[in-house]
């Protein structure tokens, strides 16, 4: 029965490792998300070839697919040769793939034939597989099947229960589509109308919670983002600080007056000790406007001992206030990972800010005047939980970027939509601005309400709410998803563990009829 459906997959098996990555932005084929996890299930299944390659082999074409913009950073803007940047790409990738190789080799030893239990063990390992990459060796949460479906009938799940619960029915739905097709096979019709109508009625249900009000609108205000342009290679020269703030300044000379002005990460490029008559001048100027500026500016500090420790930073000035020093740093791009091997061996490891220090885990929110700002700086914005811990008592979140160092790659595309799903989450308007795009406002439905052209200078003008209230996802996070995950591991334990009951039972019968004992 099964026999068709397998040897198509294991001839097409290198197409499915590599559309998964399409479903996400730029692309948008969300269909075939769904087609790369019932693909991969249906060749775990079939144990013809090991669960660790089939897993390696999906991560690699995953990450090689998904992840191609790291060579933008490497080669371009770090300076490494092409041979080089390849082969560091290829560890990049080799690496990460290590997550879905023990998924395959953990399924492999856990799977027993059995449809249900063996569907199951599929969807709670691939989706407690993507948890562990939020924090494991400090994350790399991308490319989560989840993000495909802002704008399906699944986003309904998302203020639920985050991009985590819309991953695990992402794999269910693709999951119980293999099993359909099973059951059409065999021409156990009432089966395969039962599957789908459990598909269906997930799906049915995320639309009926998009439709559902978790927050309140409050007051309105208007924003202007901007967008500076201004190229990574010149960026960090000495001789360039003040023709870039310049920039700056006369970029947000007709947006004085507007409730809030945004400039993007490290828009500033010199540290703010050495900015201080700068940052004062623009402080009075946005307070005689009427107008919060939040700006992205490097930050130094002395410690006790003499020494000095650096930050990535925000500030908040004119009728605003508050600072915010970024928590989650870009390994390689803040800081150096085995820095006394590393550090020096090429110019990719010793970046403009790569001796950043991570700010304390718990800062106050940005004062905007009436509300506060969650702030989330570049990297930072794809990390759910670091967004969900402060957003109950922000009205809007904000988040800063310099996406430059991922050139014209699918990479800025893929951090905005990561960015739309924070806003979804959390019933909360989202304000991004970044250097060279994509600068954009998303209302609390995780829509895009405007945004600008990439590699372009200019403001994006345009209003966000105030929301107050709480989806169920700020309130308790991932833990109700990771509890269900929980449970259907449990539940396929059990049933390996009656299944051992019952062969130890069968093999002392035997036993026993062999010495004629009754």
């Amino acid at each position: 029965d099964q026999g068709r459906s397998t040897r198509w997959v294991e001839k097409n098996r290198k197409l499915l490792e590599e559309v998964l990555p399409l479903s996400l932005a730029p692309f948008g084929l969300w269909p075939l998300g769904i087609a790369a996890l019932a693909g991969w299930f249906v060749l775990l299944r079939s144990h013809r070839i090991s669960g660790a390659v089939s897993g390696w082999l999906f991560g690699v074409g995953k990450y090689g697919v998904g992840a191609s913009w790291v060579y933008v950073s490497i080669h371009v803007y770090g300076n490494a040769p092409p041979p080089l940047a390849g082969f560091l790409v290829v560890l990049f990738v080799a690496g990460l793939a290590l997550f879905p190789l023990v998924n395959g080799w953990l399924y492999d030893r856990l799977a027993r034939r059995r449809p249900w239990p063996d569907a199951a063990l599929f969807v709670a390992l691939f989706s407690a597989f993507e948890w562990l990459l939020t924090w494991v060796l400090t994350g790399f949460p991308w490319l989560y099947a989840g993000y495909a479906h802002l704008d399906t009938p699944l986003a309904g799940w998302a203020p639920v229960g985050g991009v985590l619960l819309v991953g695990v029915l992402v794999a269910g739905s693709a999951v119980l589509l293999v099993r359909a097709v099973d059951l059409a096979r065999q021409r156990r019709w009432r089966g395969v109308a039962a599957t789908l109508a459990a598909v269906l009625a997930v799906w049915v249900a995320g639309a009926g919670l998009e439709r559902v009000t978790w927050v309140t609108p409050g007051g309105t205000h208007s924003v202007v983002l901007v967008q500076g342009n201004v190229d990574q290679s010149v960026k960090w020269q000495p001789e360039n600080r003040i023709p870039i703030l310049r920039h700056y300044q006369a970029l947000t000379e007709p947006a004085w007056g507007a409730d809030l002005v945004i400039w993007p990460e490290a828009a500033v490029t010199f540290f703010s000790h050495q900015a201080t008559d700068v940052l004062a001048a623009m402080d009075g100027r946005g307070e005689a406007a009427g107008t919060t500026l939040v700006l992205g500016i490097p930050t130094v500090e002395r410690l006790p001992d003499g020494g000095v420790v650096l930050y990535n930073a925000a500030r908040a000035l004119g009728v605003g206030s508050g600072r915010y020093l970024k928590r989650r740093l870009v390994p390689f791009g803040e800081y150096v990972p085995l820095e006394g091997v590393l550090r020096g061996a090429i110019e990719f490891f010793d970046l403009p800010m790569s001796r950043s220090a991570a700010g304390p885990w718990r800062q106050p929110l940005l004062d905007l005047g009436d509300h506060g700002a969650v702030m989330a700086i570049c990297y930072e914005i794809v990390y759910p939980g670091l967004v969900r811990a402060q957003a109950a008592g922000a009205g809007v979140l904000l988040t800063i970027s310099n996406d430059s160092w991922f050139g014209a790659s699918i990479g800025p595309l893929q951090h905005l939509e990561m960015a739309r799903m924070r806003a979804l989450e959390n019933g909360r308007w989202l304000l991004r601005g970044t250097n060279n795009g994509v600068t954009a406002i998303v209302d609390h439905r995780g829509r895009i309400v405007d945004r600008l052209p990439q590699f372009e200078a200019g403001g994006l003008r345009g209003e966000y709410r105030v929301m107050t209230g709480t989806t169920p996802f700020t309130r308790v996070g991932h833990w109700p998803v990771l509890g269900l995950i929980v449970l259907m591991l449990l539940a396929v334990l059990a049933a390996l563990l009656a299944e051992a009951a019952r062969r130890r039972r069968g093999g002392q019968d035997r036993r026993c009829r062999a010495f004629g004992w009754s």
